[in-house]
């Protein structure tokens, strides 16, 4: 068997070790080979011993608690943890920061003696000028993290850019950051519309073990809905 497609194959089991569902599409166009060939590549596999499930119309998926030998990462890879480590230090929500650095350290114990040593030098040879004063505005973002994918409830306490203080019971929905802010989008029952609370404005977040129903919606459907709706009345700000 050809290097490369050994390769390829190793990585095939990482894709479907990271993700729940992986179609042979989706392969095929990482990869850059048809569909044909992943449809071979995943039937050596089989053969292997490699417990791959077929669902029937929606793709490709591991046998839960299958594992490969840990992961060995390139020197360029591991170079790109190391300077994303830095990026996130600057990040302003400390909740980021602490679990960031606690997953660093487990990827940094599989490295080699030789990767760990340039690893260390690389991390001292790196800078972002962005939050010099290392400024921490917000403490909240995993647990929003968590609750956007378990589509718990959250009880909010919020003070708006307004100085206006409320109560919020939220469906939160997605998070993105500009000028180094996070934002929540979230679906408020106050106010029964879609609304963008700033992390940094949050006095208070309860996670309620309450769910709802999921949004039929993306991030970008719900960026363009904004673009209407403000477009219309653009004196309209965040909440």
């Amino acid at each position: 068997m050809e290097k490369p497609r050994i390769a390829r194959l190793t990585q095939i089991v990482i894709q479907l070790q990271s993700k729940r569902i992986v179609t042979a599409r989706e392969l095929a166009e990482k990869y850059q080979v048809s569909i044909r060939t992943i449809y071979r590549d995943i039937r050596t596999l089989e053969n292997s011993g490699v417990p791959i499930t077929t669902e029937e119309g929606k793709g490709y998926t591991l046998v839960e608690g299958y594992q490969l030998p840990p992961v060995m990462f390139s020197e360029e890879e591991a170079n790109a943890l190391i300077t994303a480590e830095q990026l996130i230090l600057k990040n302003r929500d400390a909740s980021l920061i602490e679990n960031y650095k606690n997953a660093i350290t487990k990827i940094k114990a599989v490295l080699k003696f030789s990767q760990k040593d340039k690893a260390n030098l690389l991390s001292k040879r790196i800078a972002f000028r962005a939050n010099i004063t290392e400024e921490r505005s917000s403490n909240y973002l995993i647990q929003i993290q968590k609750a956007i994918t378990s589509f718990n409830l959250l009880e909010l306490e919020y003070n708006s850019l307004e100085n206006k203080f409320t109560k919020r019971v939220i469906e939160p929905f997605a998070l993105y950051s500009t000028n180094e802010n996070w934002l929540l989008i979230a679906f408020c029952r106050f106010r029964n519309e879609f609304r963008a609370f700033r992390l940094d404005r949050m006095q208070k977040l309860v996670h309620n073990i309450e769910t709802f129903e999921p949004h039929d919606m993306t991030i970008q459907q719900y960026f363009e809905m904004c673009n209407e709706k403000y477009l219309s009345s653009p004196d309209k700000g965040l909440s």
